[in-house]
This record gives structure tokens, sequence and C-alpha cells, in this order.
């Protein structure tokens, strides 16, 4: 755990927040500054920076997190509208917080990218 990591207090409960899905892997929260109707962060258990560099025994942690993505977006009633999955990676990216997680995004018609 990274002892100021926003991410790992919420895990642990020093951070209130509203938990929508939680496994062994990984945990799904409501963005606190939406940019959809729906915005949710996948977030793993495990604190990973980033997802370059990942060792491969935690490559399963990557697949429970689409797993868990699908599952929520069907509970948030996007799953048949459709939604984007992003990764930010590093700070050309706007990653704001230095732990890997996968933003589910959707609840109206997205733009273009970029």
């Amino acid at each position: 755990m990274d002892e100021f990591c926003v991410f790992c207090k919420i895990r642990d409960g020093e951070i209130p927040s509203e938990v929508l899905h939680r496994d062994d892997h990984c945990f799904v929260i409501k963005d606190i500054n939406p940019v959809a109707p729906v915005h949710l962060l996948v977030i793993p258990v495990e604190h990973f920076t980033y997802l370059s560099g990942l060792q491969p025994e935690f490559h399963g942690t990557i697949g429970a997190m689409f797993s868990a993505a699908s599952s929520v977006a069907a509970t948030e009633g996007i799953a048949d509208s459709g939604y984007r999955l992003i990764v930010n990676q590093r700070d050309d990216s706007g990653q704001e917080v230095p732990h890997l997680h996968l933003h589910v995004i959707g609840g109206r018609r997205l733009g273009a990218m970029g």
C-alpha cells in the first residue's frame, strides 16, 4: 500500500465511499468528478501505479477488472446502449491518481475521442 494513495485509503475504509462491487481482485466506486451521467472507477485491490510493467502473475487482475466493468455497466443500465473504458497511463494521459484504475463512462452518447 502507498500510505498517501487515496484509492488504497478507500479500499481500507479510511476514506468513506460507496462501493458498487468488490471481489478478491478489484472494487468499483463512482468518480467524484464525473464526465458523464455514469462514471465509475474499477480499481485493483493490489496497489499498481501503472499498467506498463505489470508482472505476469497479476494479469488475471486485469481480466477481473474488465469483468467487473461489464457487470457494473449492466447494473447501472448502460450495457445495452454502450459505454467507454479508459485506462490513463502516466502524466501526459491525465492520470491523476497514481494507482492503476479503469474508467467506465456512459449514460449518454459520447463524442469522439481526442
